[in-house]
């Protein structure tokens, strides 16, 4: 019987790679978006996309079980929605703090809580949380998507621990820079970086400059898609999947400079000093 995948975010990006790369490997996929209009799945006979705004934790549950039904089964649960909020900390309303927590951390609760009890009573499967290597070291103006995303890998973490006795695998893959539409799709502000009244304009036009400038050395879709199968499927333990070139290289860098050398990297890099 094929196995079944349950993926969050699917109607672009990330998500829309991911399942198509395990239609292809012959997995039954449950796809789902907030608008199940935006799928592009018609020539994936496998593929059934499934109405999910993760903010709703009601619905979860709902998509979740709909989902088993229809498959017989779940394998793998992959937490990929989400969204970046950028900005000075200091000009996010309370609104934005909450959506960016509320898609980001809550969301994932919300759908991994809906599906543990079917992984637990089966004694088998994996959970991916997709977090960005902005969960393991931090770039300015980005503190609170870099809030999030530092919360699912400590979560990811302990979780780790609490589900092995029951044979359910939790993983993390951590993309570096992608190139897909998300600094202009999924990508929000605290601030209009033309706004030169913020104090903080220079900044913010400092640090999107150089991001933008680094956009050659980002990966596909397609490839952190292959991360992601990788971690599904190799049957190991392991927690941690970094994956893009950039995001290796950023990691190691930092593995072998002090603190202080680190940060006058990234000044540097992103014009702040």
């Amino acid at each position: 019987m094929p196995q079944t995948v349950f993926i969050t975010g699917t109607s672009s990006g990330i998500g829309a790679a991911t399942v198509r790369l395990f239609a292809r490997h012959g997995w039954q996929v449950a796809a789902t978006m907030r608008n199940p209009a935006d799928a592009k799945f018609d020539d994936l006979p496998n593929v059934r996309v499934y109405a999910l705004d993760v903010t709703d934790a009601a619905a979860a549950p709902r998509a979740i079980q709909q989902a088993h039904a229809d498959f017989g089964g779940l394998d793998v649960l992959i937490n990929n929605a989400g969204y970046g909020l950028a900005g000075p900390f200091e000009s996010a309303t309370d609104e934005q703090i909450q959506q960016q927590f509320a898609t980001n951390v809550f969301g994932v609760f919300a759908v991994t809580r809906a599906a543990l009890p079917l992984l637990r009573a089966q004694k088998s499967g994996v959970i991916i949380n997709v977090t960005s290597v902005g969960g393991r070291t931090a770039f300015p103006m980005n503190s609170l998507y870099h809030a999030t995303k530092f919360g699912l890998d400590g979560f990811s973490e302990s979780l780790w621990y609490e589900l092995a006795p029951f044979g359910v695998r939790v993983k993390v893959v951590a993309p570096g820079g992608v190139a897909t539409d998300f600094a202009s799709r999924s990508l929000q502000m605290t601030m209009d970086p033309a706004d030169d009244g913020n104090p903080y304009a220079g900044q913010v036009r400092s640090v999107l400059k150089a991001f933008g400038e680094r956009g050659g050395a980002f990966s596909t879709a397609e490839q952190i898609a292959e991360v992601i199968y990788t971690a599904a499927t190799d049957g190991t333990p392991q927690l941690r999947y970094i994956a893009g070139t950039d995001a290796q290289s950023i990691l190691a860098a930092k593995a072998q400079m002090s603190e202080g050398q680190f940060a006058e990297m990234i000044q540097q890099g992103f014009g702040l000093k």
